[in-house]
């Protein structure tokens, strides 16, 4: 059983960044698939990145791309999103998530995600 635990939200200025860490353990996930999601208030779980086990494929929701990079650090079980220009509509609790597999297929569907983590808040002030 694996538990991710995300790490690094917080309040932020717009035009800000933030690094978010996704921290695994109980087994490896340097051969999964790992994305990023996130959740506001009374809207659908929202894709923001993706990428696969090797990390030489990336994977972003229009909104985020040029703003937004995906990572991982397969000796450190972690994944990162490195978050810049941040705006006011990126608010929300940011979730990393896992696939028991090497691919992704659709990155954008949560359901295609195995595990999950609990969160972590990112308020953005304008």
């Amino acid at each position: 059983q694996v538990q991710l635990v995300e790490s690094g939200g917080g309040l932020v200025q717009a035009g800000g960044s933030l690094r978010l860490s996704c921290a695994a353990s109980g087994r490896t996930i340097s051969t999964d698939a790992m994305g990023w999601f996130r959740q506001s208030p009374g809207k659908e779980r929202e894709f923001v990145a993706a990428i696969r086990w090797s990390g030489d494929r990336t994977y972003y929701a229009d909104s985020n791309k040029g703003r937004f990079t995906i990572s991982r650090d397969n000796a450190k079980n972690t994944m990162y999103l490195q978050m810049n220009s941040l705006q006011s509509e990126d608010t929300a609790v940011y979730y990393c998530a896992g696939r028991w597999s090497p691919l992704i297929g659709d990155p954008s569907r949560p359901g295609n995600y195995d595990y999950w983590g609990q969160g972590t808040q990112v308020t953005v002030s304008s």
